[in-house]
């Protein structure tokens, strides 16, 4: 079993940065294609973003195509999201997801998933 433990959620205004971050307990990122999920009210998860287990390949969904970044800190063993020019839209639970390989965008192919961290954006 593999916990991901997620940090830097919060609120923000239209046109802000936030900056997200996930580390697998007791676990060495590097051993994991590691991705980000969310999910808004009523709605079902969607994928954000993907860093494969080399690293060298990352995925990004066209929503937030240009304004997030995903990247991996081997020192800090950590991977985070940094997100910016956010808009109301991407107001959403916030999730970090992990597995032996890269699954693609469809949620229910990870196996690992951290608590969630809460993301609003307001106008």
């Amino acid at each position: 079993q593999v916990q991901l433990v997620e940090s830097g959620g919060g609120l923000v205004q239209a046109g802000g940065s936030l900056r997200l971050s996930c580390a697998p307990s007791g676990r060495t990122v590097s051993s994991y294609a590691m991705g980000w999920f969310r999910q808004a009210p009523g709605k079902e998860r969607e994928f954000v973003a993907a860093i494969s287990r080399s690293g060298a390949g990352t995925y990004v969904a066209d929503s937030v195509k240009g304004r997030f970044t995903i990247s991996r800190d081997n020192a800090k063993n950590t991977v985070n999201l940094q997100m910016n020019s956010l808009k109301r839209e991407d107001t959403a639970v916030y999730y970090c997801a992990a597995d032996r390989d890269y699954r693609g965008t469809n949620y229910k192919s990870y196996d690992y998933w951290g608590q969630g961290t809460q993301v609003t954006v307001s106008s």
